[in-house]
Formats: structure tokens, sequence, C-alpha cells
């Protein structure tokens, strides 16, 4: 089997380095294409020897774009196209009818109750989404709770399948000198209790809330911020104003695997954390949870389906928390009192193995393969934009 995915862009995130660790566990010849953004994650593809084509889309109306990525899945004789975000999900979708591929199948990484990929879900992303849909055989959810989000939304049931997020669970089990070197590099006190928060800096996050809470806490605690974002700026001025610049560290953008960029990676970084704080109140999957508890650490979140949609007692270590600074100052103090635990992984964690998702994710591709050509027509909507 010959495989493409196309994805919006390559830099680190999470649905981007999900896919480079997915398909190094992929038993299929696969070739990614990224409309924007060749960046970190591409380099690091490139490395494992995946061939990376940038479309260079010059923005969301780029319709010129369509034809250029058609030829290359007509070129590339693909047998499945594979899209991963919302905008090449849409183009993505259109290219590979255009192109005649046999089947198309779309994962769905980042869909809330409210936004999708930390935008506004307006009328009208909702109508150009389930339009462009119809168009694919099947639409992957990264969790049941956004499985029933799509359904919800109208996708009809039996297109959605759900394969969740992976992980690798040796990179992420817990490693002593790597935690003492990390604080080292890093010039965090060996004795300092960090907190640690994972992802992207946008409002959606709501890591503002872990600058106040910080503020409550005594000097020995530390925040490192572990994510890159237009929200960068306002948290460090969060962060001045509360008093507590000196203890917030900002680390920016770490890939999950550590051979293609300088300094520690972030299977480094949770090695380094007493505790993983995730105070977004809305999330689709909570992959940083799950890669915090692969790191032994205990959690404390706001929203995680993938804890969600696990019996009771998978994560022992893991707990809920209001977003709020109060609340979340009161969790993470009563963390500190309680001092270190083992350092090893829950059953939570040992569920999502990268290992698992990518033969559930095989199985749907079976699945599209098998299925007859579907003769829904390409969809030509004015005046949306795939934003």
């Amino acid at each position: 089997m010959k495989a493409l995915h196309i994805i919006t862009g390559l830099g680190v995130g999470g649905a981007e380095q999900q896919l480079r660790l997915l398909i190094r566990h992929l038993p299929v010849s696969c070739d990614v294409v990224t409309l924007t953004n060749p960046g970190a994650v591409a380099e690091g593809l490139a490395a494992d020897g995946v061939r990376v084509t940038h479309l260079g889309m010059a923005g969301n109306r780029d319709l010129a774009a369509l034809p250029r990525l058609a030829g290359i899945i007509r070129r590339g004789g693909y047998d499945l196209v594979h899209t991963h975000l919302y905008r090449a999900c849409l183009y993505g979708r259109i290219a590979a009818r255009l192109a005649g591929v046999r089947a198309v199948v779309a994962t769905e990484h980042s869909l809330g109750d409210s936004q999708m990929e930390g935008r506004p879900l307006t009328a009208g992303v909702r109508r150009l989404y389930l339009l462009g849909e119809r168009l694919g055989r099947s639409t992957v959810a990264v969790s049941p709770t956004v499985a029933a989000r799509l359904v919800r939304w109208g996708v009809p049931a039996p297109r959605v399948a759900v394969v969740p997020n992976g992980i690798d669970l040796a990179r992420f089990a817990y490693d002593r000198a790597a935690r003492l070197g990390t604080r080292d590099r890093l010039g965090l006190p060996a004795d300092a209790f960090v907190i640690g928060a994972v992802g992207r800096l946008t409002p959606g996050k709501r890591f503002g809330v872990l600058i106040q809470a910080l503020a409550q806490l005594p000097h020995d605690c530390r925040l490192l911020l572990v994510g890159g974002g237009p929200e960068e700026g306002s948290l460090r001025r969060a962060a001045r104003a509360a008093g507590v610049a000196d203890r917030v560290l900002f680390a920016g953008e770490r890939p999950y695997l550590g051979d293609d960029s300088p300094g520690p990676d972030l299977p480094a970084l949770t090695s380094a954390m007493d505790v993983l704080a995730a105070p977004s109140p809305e999330e689709s999957f909570g992959l940083a949870v799950v890669e915090a508890l692969a790191a032994g650490l205990p959690v404390r979140h706001t929203s995680c389906p993938a804890l969600d949609d696990l019996p009771p007692g998978a994560a022992p270590h893991a707990a809920r928390v209001p977003c709020d600074p109060g609340a979340y100052a009161r969790a993470l103090a009563g963390v500190r009192a309680a001092g270190p635990g083992p350092r090893t992984a829950p059953e939570a964690a040992r569920h999502y193995c990268i290992t698992r998702s990518a033969a559930r994710l095989m199985d749907v591709y079976a699945s599209a393969l098998a299925a007859p050509h579907p003769t829904a027509q390409v969809p030509v909507q004015q005046g949306a934009s795939p934003s």
C-alpha cells in the first residue's frame, strides 16, 4: 500500500508530531505534503527517510493549490490519501477526488465543543467541514468524545472511526540522569518543585491561570512552559505583573524526538518536571496529559477526554481541577506536600501505546480501500474560508 499524508503545516505541534510518530509505526509506504510551514517536524520526517513536499499555499483561499495538489496525488499513484487538520482536510479531500484516488481518510485532531484548532467554530466553518467530509470514506476521531461531537455535527456515525493518539512509552519513561541534566541545562535548581505545562501558547490553553497560581505558591516552585505561540508575549507580561517572572521558564517549542533539534526534547523535559498542569477547559484528547503519565508524573487537569474515556482507576495520580488560579494553587500545593512518588506509568498511559494506534489505523485503511467508490460530488462553496 502507498499512502500520502496531507497536513496543514509541519511546525512543532501535537498533530504534527503525532503524524511523524505514526508514520514510523505504519507498515505502509508513506509520503507527506504540507500545505504551509515546513518546519522542524518536516526536517525530522526527512531525516526518517520520508519524502516531504511543500505545496507553498499562499493563504486559505489559494484555490490554485488544488490542481497542484491533485497533480502530486495523481503522479504519486497513491492508493490512499490521509488528511490532517482542517485546511488540509478540505483541500486534500477535494484534490484526492479530482485525482481519482481510491480512498480518503481524515483525522480530526482538534475539534472541541466551541473551537477547532484554537479558532471559534462558526456556522460557515461547520457547513464547509460537512461538505468536505462527504468526499472521504472515513473520519478518524482521536477519542470517543470527539467522535460524539462529529456525530452531533451531522457526520454519519458509520463513517466515524476512533483511533486514539499514541505515544512511545519507552521514550517517555522516567530517566533520572535526564532529569538532572535537563535541570542543570535550563538553570532549574535540583531541589525546585517544577510545575510543567505543555502545549501551544494560545488563549485556549489558559496557561495564564498557572502563572496566577504560581504567585500563590512558595518560592521554590517553578513553572516550566513548553511550547510556542502567539500568547507568549502576554504570558511574559502576566508573569512580570504577578511578580513571578524569575520563576517562569519559557522553554519554547520542543520536538517529541530529540534527534532533530538542539536542546532537551520533550521526554527529557517531562523527566525534569514534578507535576504536569493542564488548565485548558476544552481538549479533544489531552496528549500532554498522557505523555506526562507515561513519565510517571502526577497530573492536574481541567479537561482530558483521553482519561474520561477510560475506566475509573486507570490513572490514579491524575485529578481534575477547575480552571481557576486558586484551585490550581491548592491542587499543586497538595502535590508538593505529598512529596515525590514512584515514577512509573499507569494503565492509562499503556492503553495509548503507539503500536496499538497504528494497528487500529491499518484497520481503517483496509475498510476504506474495500468500500465501494463514493459518488459524492466535489462541493463548490462561495464565500466560505477554510480558516
